[in-house]
């Protein structure tokens, strides 16, 4: 691993073969040297979980003459990003890009996402770290559309550097290179799934249920991560991992906890 480039730590949460990090892979690779560590198959809406209970495999799926080291792992996404940290690689990645995804996440959904929590696990690790997502959830998206956009955000963050334990969650709108209008920073949208179950019967009669649902935005402002994408921009969230509702604790405090 040479010191003169950026050293890049790449995962997902679609699975090592997914056109969207091959589509990073590709972009890393005109940037820094690259590692990639990624789950051997789907891994969507994990979240930030971890495996405790089973062993973890890696397996390394890259030649020797490969120009990117790369490993598919059994694990979660934030199973691949301890695993490259603590096995893999020789020093700390000057950058972990997660992604591209096949699919926003933006606003509520950075809390399921699986993209997202690897870049939130690099953050943990004083690792500066981006998730960047497509609003479109065919296998077959058009990436090469916002390749440029992704290495002009990468360069952004390896130039200047990112606010400390933040990372970035960058969302694409489903659009072709010549038609986005631009990079917005944006806040987290307040919108939520509004869910239900559709129950089913196998054929010995055990009930069963497919997670379904709708997805409400009931946030106006045109200030959001919402907002931006539906309105042809690129969503830039700076994304915290301190969960503390600091706003909070003011009025907690006032109450007779003690008495």
């Amino acid at each position: 691993m040479t010191k003169n480039k950026p050293l890049i730590l790449i995962t997902n949460d679609d699975g090592i073969s997914a056109p969207g990090i091959r589509a990073l892979i590709d972009v890393m690779s005109q940037i820094g040297e690259v590692v990639v560590v990624a789950p051997d198959k789907p891994q969507s809406a994990m979240g930030h979980a971890i495996t405790i209970n089973n062993t973890l495999y890696l397996n390394k799926i890259s030649k020797e003459s490969d120009p990117v080291l790369e490993y598919s792992c059994s694990g979660t996404p934030v199973d691949c990003v301890k695993l490259a940290v603590n096995e893999i690689l020789k020093r700390k990645p000057d950058l972990c890009v997660s992604g591209i995804n096949h699919g926003s996440n933006s606003s509520i959904n950075v809390i399921y996402s699986g993209t997202m929590s690897a870049a939130v696990e690099a953050g943990i690790e004083g690792i500066p770290a981006i998730g960047f997502s497509l609003l479109d959830y065919d296998w077959n998206a058009d990436f090469d559309s916002i390749k440029s956009f992704v290495k002009k955000i990468t360069t952004e963050v390896l130039e200047k550097g990112l606010p400390k334990d933040v990372v970035l969650n960058v969302n694409f709108p489903k659009l072709k290179q010549d038609e986005i209008k631009g990079i917005k920073i944006c806040r987290q949208a307040k919108a939520l799934w509004v869910e239900k179950f559709d129950k089913r019967q196998t054929p010995q009669g055990r009930d069963y249920y497919w997670l379904a649902g709708e997805f409400v935005n009931k946030d106006k402002g045109e200030d959001t991560d919402e907002w931006a994408l539906e309105n042809g921009y690129i969503s830039v969230v700076p994304v915290q991992f301190d969960l503390t509702a600091h706003h909070a604790t003011q009025e907690l405090n006032s109450w007779n906890w003690n008495e």
